[in-house]
C-alpha cells in the first residue's frame, strides 16, 4: 500500500494583537510617551517612599522657602534629621515637592475615570442611536444641546449643583465629553451597519445584542481607545482649571491644578509654587496626546500603511 500523502497544515497568520503591538513599539514617539506616563503612574503609586512628608502639613515658620532650602525635623522619638525641601515651600509651609508627587495621584486618576465613564456612556449611547431608528433623533438632539454649551460652562454648571469634591469634579468633566464619543460611535454604526456580513447576519436571525458585540462593536475599539487618550489629557487640563477656578478638587487634597491655584498670587516673587507642577502637568498632557497620536498611526490602516 502507497503513503498517503502528507498534508500541510496552512500557516497560520500572526495575532493582530501582536501585530498591533509590534507596529507600536516601533514609534519612538508613543514609546517615549508610555514611558513618561509610566513613569508618573508609578511616581504616584510610590509618592510616600520617594523622600516625601505629608503634603498637608503647615507650617508657618518656614512659608514661601526656595528650592533646596534645608531644616531640621523631630520625629517623635526625639531624633534629629535633616530634610531638603527640593522644590521650596508654599505660602503655608507646605512642602511642594510631596503636595506635586501626591497630586500626580488625583489627575491621573481623574484622567482615568473621566476617560472610562465618557467612553461607556457614549458607547451605549452611540450604539443605540446608530442602530435603532427611533432612538437616534432624540439621543443626537440632547447631544446638540450639551455641545452648544461651552464644556467648560458646563462643568462649572454640574459642579455648582453639588458638593465639591472628586466625584462632583469627574462628573462635571465627563458630561461635555459624552457628545463628542456618541458622534463618533453612531458614525461608525451607520456605516457598519450598511455592509454585506452585517446584512448576512441579520438576514440569518442573529439576535441584536449578540450582533452588535460580534459585529458592531468590535470596529469601535480601535477609534475609542484614541479617543479616550485625548478625553483623558483633556481631563487633566479641565480639573485644573476648575481648580484654579476653585471650584475643583478642595484645597486639602494635592492636585496639581489647585497646587497652581494657590500659588498664582504669589507667582511673580516665588515662581517655583506654580513652576513645578506646571511641568508635571504639561509632561503628562504632552505625553497622552502623543501617545494617542501614535495609537492613531498604529491603528488607522491608512496611517499604518506610510
Amino acid at each position: 500500500m502507497s503513503a498517503e500523502p502528507t498534508v500541510l497544515a496552512p500557516a497560520l497568520p500572526s495575532p493582530p494583537a501582536i501585530s498591533l503591538a509590534w507596529r507600536l513599539l516601533r514609534n519612538p514617539v508613543a514609546v517615549a510617551s508610555a514611558g513618561v506616563l509610566l513613569v508618573m503612574t508609578l511616581i504616584g503609586l510610590f509618592a510616600p517612599f520617594l523622600g516625601t512628608i505629608d503634603p498637608t502639613a503647615i507650617n508657618p515658620a518656614i512659608r514661601n522657602r526656595p528650592p533646596g532650602f534645608e531644616r531640621t525635623i523631630r520625629a517623635e522619638d526625639g531624633s534629629a534629621t535633616a530634610f531638603r525641601y527640593r522644590m521650596g515651600t508654599d505660602s503655608l509651609g507646605r512642602d511642594v515637592y510631596s503636595r506635586v508627587l501626591y497630586g500626580a495621584r488625583v489627575s491621573l486618576a481623574i484622567a482615568v475615570s473621566v476617560a472610562a465613564l465618557a467612553l461607556a456612556v457614549g458607547l451605549l449611547l452611540g450604539l443605540l442611536a446608530g442602530y435603532i431608528r427611533p432612538l437616534d433623533g432624540p439621543i443626537m438632539r440632547l447631544m446638540d444641546g450639551l455641545m452648544a454649551i461651552p464644556g467648560i460652562l458646563l462643568a462649572i454648571a454640574v459642579v455648582s449643583l453639588f458638593r465639591a469634591g472628586l466625584p462632583a469634579v469627574i462628573a462635571a468633566i465627563v458630561v461635555p465629553e459624552i457628545p463628542r464619543v456618541v458622534r463618533l460611535v453612531r458614525s461608525i454604526v451607520l456605516s457598519v451597519r450598511e455592509e454585506p456580513y452585517v446584512e448576512a447576519a441579520i438576514m440569518a436571525g442573529t439576535r441584536l445584542p449578540l450582533l452588535m458585540a460580534r459585529h458592531i462593536l468590535p470596529n469601535t475599539v480601535a477609534p475609542l481607545i484614541v479617543q479616550g487618550t485625548f478625553i483623558a489629557a483633556s481631563a487633566i487640563l479641565v480639573e485644573a482649571v476648575l481648580s484654579f477656578l476653585g471650584i475643583g478638587i478642595p484645597p486639602e487634597i494635592p492636585s496639581w491644578g489647585n497646587i497652581m491655584a494657590e500659588g498664582r498670587s504669589l507667582f511673580r516673587v516665588y515662581p517655583h509654587t506654580i513652576l513645578y507642577p506646571g511641568i508635571f502637568l504639561g509632561l503628562t498632557v504632552l505625553a497622552v496626546n502623543m501617545l494617542g497620536d501614535g495609537l492613531r498611526d498604529t491603528l488607522d490602516p491608512k496611517m499604518a500603511g506610510r
